[in-house]
């Protein structure tokens, strides 16, 4: 019998780190369809500013160090990074936002530490991070999902906003842009106005769905099948998403059942923002994220009690870009203290 005989790492060998990236793209697909169906034009000049900007930032920086620009360029992580972050940001955000996002994630998050395989932190939650603190008007300025309010804005309103920053005379931003169902609550919880009470007002009761927000409910079970794909697939490791969305929903779960009027119901949580997006998509970054089995579980369930802590007592909407780096920073040192015990090796 012979054997094949492949140097370290042991791992699956008939898939490259192209291969996987563009799997991560088509398992994405789904979901970005579904973003620009509920959110408008906006999400499309999101991608296109986005895609621009990462590639060129990750050709230009290349042909500075002397590297092969089509061949890292052809491995589909900066294409990947353009499209997580472009899907988080808001779908009215103006372009010179996106621009300087997508600008940080791969010159400053990816290239700065020597490029692929060296960055300790996930560049799209780095470049989201940047702008989040830097301009958080702008971050929140989400259009309202088709089915609420009239729905977006049409292709030459979104483009004179994003593009240029006009609106027309009789339009206000306020008027197009509206808060997302997470902001809402915690808005009106401030204001001592309940869950049951804010989703039964007649003013926002459209915004809600079976799960939790209109739309986002929907971009997230695609992310969820999206997500579900990558796994069976084996591209991504299913620790991290199960223990992530455990997490959340363990936690969400008891404060909903110690008080269900001021906490947010476990699936509200699961099926709104950007869940399972990170779950799935960005949490699962093989270079950021644990490599260890157990490493990977209490990474992922740090990440998801987190985002819960940020969602609900926090200063921002939704706690994820923060979670997941926060976890980054963390991760050398759950490796450290979950590595396997070596095959023969004995305790002392």
């Amino acid at each position: 019998m012979i054997f094949k005989r492949t140097p370290s790492p042991y791992i699956k060998q008939n898939i490259s780190v192209q291969q996987m990236m563009f799997m991560v793209l088509y398992a994405l697909v789904p979901g970005a369809l579904a973003s620009f169906y509920f959110f408008g034009w906006g999400v499309l000049f999101n991608l296109l500013v986005a895609i621009t900007v990462c590639l060129a930032s990750e050709a230009i920086i290349l042909r500075l160090r002397g590297r092969d620009v089509r061949h890292s360029l052809s491995d589909g992580s900066a294409l990947i990074t353009a499209c997580l972050l472009a899907l988080a940001l808001p779908s009215l955000a103006p372009w010179w936002l996106v621009a300087i996002a997508s600008f940080f994630a791969i010159a400053v998050a990816k290239q700065l530490y020597g490029g692929l395989g060296f960055n300790p932190f996930n560049p799209a939650m780095v470049g989201y991070i940047v702008v989040m603190i830097s301009f958080p008007l702008q971050m929140t300025l989400w259009t309202a999902p088709m089915g609420v309010d009239g729905g977006w804005p049409d292709f030459m309103t979104t483009f004179n906003w994003v593009f240029l920053g006009k609106l027309p005379y009789d339009t206000t931003i306020d008027s197009i842009s509206m808060a997302t169902p997470i902001d809402l609550l915690k808005t009106q919880l401030s204001q001592y106005h309940d869950v049951f009470e804010t989703r039964n007002n007649p003013e926002f009761s459209a915004l809600f769905g079976s799960l939790s927000g209109t739309g986002w409910q929907w971009v997230n079970l695609l992310y969820l099948a999206g997500g579900i794909w990558l796994v069976k697939k084996q591209v991504v490791d299913w620790r991290i998403p199960v223990a992530f969305l455990a997490s959340l929903l363990f936690i969400a779960n008891l404060f909903a059942v110690m008080d269900y009027s001021t906490n947010s119901s476990a699936l509200f949580h699961a099926f709104s923002g950007g869940t399972m997006l990170a779950a799935f998509f960005i949490a699962t970054d093989p270079i950021t994220a644990c490599s260890t089995p157990r490493g990977r579980w209490i990474y992922g369930a740090g990440i998801g009690a987190l985002v819960y802590i940020i969602r609900s007592w926090g200063g921002y909407p939704d706690g994820i870009a923060f979670a997941v780096v926060l976890m980054n920073m963390a991760a050398p040192l759950i490796d450290y203290y979950t590595r396997p015990k070596v095959y023969g090796k004995q305790d002392h």
